[in-house]
């Protein structure tokens, strides 16, 4: 109980947002400038001031034409300067707080300038008039309780839910305060009495190196801020066109999962890039033939649901258990140019692949199964009856056109660039809040084939013994068959 209490009343959001703050810098500025110059008036006029006493004589006044005015003024701009030098000194030694008082500021001149305020003219007698005179005065009668902190790399923003006629707006504040703070919003959260946006501020020191990458405990580490918690969050879905950097990405994620110890599985209709990996991974997991993809789609939904009945044997199962509980290893199905493959295929066929998709997207998580779907464009078509929604980590890379971002994100309220860099783009983990997205650093010459070589002769030794149902694919005689035809 006493916890409780000193939490509400000690509780600590950071730094009150006033209207004073529309000139924070400023005042920051000044702070610094004022003592050194002062301080150096003081040294420089130091043998004139210990006289004080001649200025006290009206004679001194008189004869002001005659003062020495080459030292006043070159006194004055010394003391400028030095003031000015050590504001500036102050600016890359303490950039961080001069980050900080920016960015309060900011927000300050957005609260007054959005008019999220409320004014009271009052009529008061002048100070300054001889005869008596009045005078409009405005007067502040409402402005609403914002805080500012920053923590860890991270820049919090609360506005007060006050029921106030402004409320509405506070909860939309998303966007501007991304553009205005050079930030990237990655989470909105309503809590007691406050919306809290979460922000970062610098986002591409994030970027990782791909022998940084981590997959444990059901999680994939993609920055050094994000994660894709496949077993919590399964599913995902790419779009990047040519030069993006999609292909680095996903080779990176099949080196990770191989790693890990998981069963991958490659389609890849184009027969491009991770085709090649048919040479140094196992057999029957690299098709590039509409048939031998047909047949793993189909398998995959066959295994996973052989792998269902199977877990419910296993003597440490028990009700919500899912494949990790149990002690199988995932199962991650990653294809590549499907909506390409699925042009190439007869109605019929189409259909069958969008079923057996829409299986594992819906039923896959308990299993282990998890399906990486990636294109260079998104068709809405494809993704129809609410599979684009069951695609928790989405991430489009590259230069794409609004109708793509809306194919990937939905209707957002979002503005979206293109700033050239390979690997940069736009990820929404499973938050509905679509934040900058870098792909991990692959050192120019880095050998794929030979890295995820290496890893798939690991997961082989250590399944060798497998006896896990649908925990390893495997073709029967007619299957093989089906996918030379």
């Amino acid at each position: 109980m006493a916890i409780n209490v000193k939490q509400r009343l000690w509780k600590y959001r950071g730094h009150r947002i006033r209207p004073s703050d529309e000139h924070a810098v400023l005042r920051a500025g000044l702070s610094i400038f004022v003592p050194f110059f002062l301080l150096t008036l003081l040294i420089y006029f130091w043998q004139g001031l210990m006289n004080w006493r001649s200025w006290l004589n009206v004679d001194t006044f008189i004869q002001f034409p005659a003062w020495n005015w080459t030292y006043l003024v070159l006194g004055l701009i010394i003391s400028m300067l030095v003031g000015a030098i050590a504001v500036a000194m102050a600016y890359f030694l303490f950039y961080e707080r001069f980050k900080k008082k920016l960015h309060i500021q900011k927000i300050a001149r957005m609260l007054v300038s959005n008019n999220f305020l409320e004014k009271e003219n009052k009529t008061v007698d002048s100070a300054w008039a001889l005869t008596e005179k009045k005078v409009n005065k405005e007067k502040i009668t409402y402005f609403p309780r914002v805080y500012y902190k920053c923590k860890k790399g991270y820049v919090y923003v609360r506005l007060a839910l006050d029921m106030s006629r402004y409320q509405d707006r506070f909860l939309k504040l998303g966007e501007e305060l991304e553009n205005g703070l050079f930030c990237n919003l990655v989470e909105q959260e309503v809590e007691e009495n406050f919306v809290k946006y979460k922000l970062l501020y610098d986002m591409q020191a994030n970027r990782m190196s791909i022998n940084d990458v981590d997959v444990k405990n059901g999680s994939m580490k993609l920055m050094h801020n994000v994660e894709w918690e496949f077993d919590k969050l399964p599913h995902m879905l790419i779009a990047g066109g040519t030069g993006g950097g999609k292909t680095y990405f996903i080779l990176t994620m099949i080196q990770s999962l191989l790693e890990y110890g998981a069963d991958v599985r490659i389609l890849d209709p184009k027969k491009a890039d991770l085709a090649d990996l048919e040479t140094v991974m196992p057999d029957k997991t690299v098709f590039s033939k509409s048939n031998g993809i047909m047949m793993t789609l189909r398998k995959s939904v066959e295994d996973m649901h052989q792998r269902s009945e199977d877990m419910k044997q296993m003597p440490n199962y028990q009700t919500g258990s899912n494949y990790a509980d149990v002690g199988l290893q995932p199962v991650f199905i990653v294809f590549d140019e499907f909506v390409a493959f699925m042009e190439m295929l007869e109605p019929q066929d189409k259909m069958k692949a969008l079923e057996y998709m829409k299986q594992l997207v819906m039923l896959g998580r308990q299993m282990g199964y998890f399906l990486i779907l990636a294109a260079q464009r998104p068709d809405a078509k494809y993704l129809a009856d609410g599979i684009r929604d069951q695609f928790s980590l989405r991430v489009a890379l590259g230069k794409m056109s609004e109708s793509g971002y809306g194919m990937m994100f939905g209707d957002v309220d979002k503005t979206f660039s293109y700033r050239g860099i390979k690997g940069r783009g736009y990820a929404d983990t499973g938050t509905s809040v679509i934040t900058e997205f870098y792909t991990p650093i692959v050192p120019k010459g880095y050998d794929f084939l030979k890295e995820i070589g290496r890893a798939s002769e690991e997961v082989e030794r250590a399944s060798a013994p497998a006896g896990a149902s649908g925990s390893v694919a495997s073709a029967t005689d007619d299957d093989a068959r089906e996918e030379g035809a």
